[in-house]
């Protein structure tokens, strides 16, 4: 396994899904439930968010390549998506990309099973991560020990966030908004950086393929 793409999965899709941010949402959509609901329904929507991100993980690249899209323009559009995201992290701003709507939210509050609207999807599993995890599977480049690599970080992800549900109503009393809101700036300071990067990567290679 090689140990610096899986530190870049990692650190990449923590950004985009955002585990902080999701369990506290999570614990102010579910004020009503029992503990056991709670875990229930934690449990039940990152299964349901890992099996599609995987899905995205080992289709997400040969489906683009059938619709012609190469690589460099596949790093270019996913680094513009991650900026956007990162700049809403860095103004603590909500967006369709990183959270629910209003509208979503509004839906959410009347279900009482929320595992896999909005939990599963797009709290876990939005279009950011999706395109993030294309993306950083696209960059492995067929090599296997990468690709695993980049599977192991997903899943870790996916591990830390299922323990931040878990355990939702008490870091939403530790942390508070405030809290909530300098760590969401700290880590978009970094996406926004490492979308960059990718913005820079895809228009290198898009000039050296011209």
């Amino acid at each position: 396994m090689n140990l610096d793409t899986a530190l870049l999965a990692f650190t990449t899709l923590f950004a985009t899904i955002g585990p902080i941010d999701v369990a506290a949402l999570f614990a102010a959509l579910t004020p009503k439930a029992t503990d056991r609901q709670r875990r229930a329904m934690a449990l039940k929507g990152t299964l349901i968010a890992g099996g599609i991100l995987f899905a995205f993980a080992i289709f997400g690249n040969a489906l683009l390549m059938r619709l012609g899209i190469g690589l460099p323009a596949l790093r270019t559009a996913g680094g513009i998506l991650l900026l956007l995201i990162a700049i809403d992290m860095v103004f603590a701003r909500s967006s369709g990309g990183l959270s629910t709507t209003d509208d979503e939210e509004e839906e959410a509050e009347h279900k009482k099973d929320i595992s896999v609207f909005p939990l599963a999807t797009p709290l876990i599993a939005g279009p950011g991560t999706m395109g993030a995890v294309t993306l950083l599977m696209a960059e492995a480049g067929g090599d296997w020990h990468r690709e695993i690599s980049v599977a192991a970080g997903l899943l870790a992800v996916l591990c830390v966030s299922l323990i931040l549900l878990l355990l939702a109503g008490r870091i939403q009393k530790l942390l508070g908004v405030t809290g909530l809101n300098v760590i969401t700036r700290v880590v978009g300071v970094l996406l926004a950086a490492l979308a960059v990067q990718f913005i820079f990567d895809g228009i290198a290679s898009s000039r050296l393929l011209g």
